[in-house]
């Protein structure tokens, strides 16, 4: 069984940083890709970042391009979100997902290859 935990969220202020933390624990994946998604208030689940194991390709949504990044450490089995500049529009809640069995430089942005899910963690942006 696959366990991900989300770590990192908190209350930042306009243009400031944050680095969330999603942590990877068990057995079952391979050649998977792990992605984060986001949640805001009476919207839907969108996905805006993740990265392939088989190469580390990785993919950003637009409304995220440029201003975070995503990486991983194999030896701490932990993927990170960077996220830089953010804006009152990255309020939500983000889920780190994993989607087993990816192809090279397969990454997908639909929530519904992805089997293994977090909890979540809050993100507030606020002045």
């Amino acid at each position: 069984q696959v366990h991900l935990v989300e770590s990192g969220g908190g209350l930042v202020q306009p243009g400031g940083s944050l680095t969330l933390s999603c942590t990877i624990s068990g057995s079952g994946l391979e050649h998977e890709t792990i992605a984060w998604f986001r949640q805001a208030p009476g919207k839907e689940r969108d996905m805006i970042s993740g990265v392939n194991s088989n190469d580390g390709s990785t993919y950003y949504a637009d409304s995220v391009e440029g201003r975070f990044t995503i990486s991983r450490d194999n030896a701490k089995n932990v993927v990170y979100l960077q996220m830089n500049d953010l804006n009152l529009e990255d309020t939500a809640v983000y889920y780190c997902a994993a989607a087993n069995y990816t192809g090279w430089g397969e990454i997908p942005t639909s929530r519904y290859p992805y089997d293994f899910w977090g909890q979540g963690t809050q993100v507030t942006v606020s002045s």
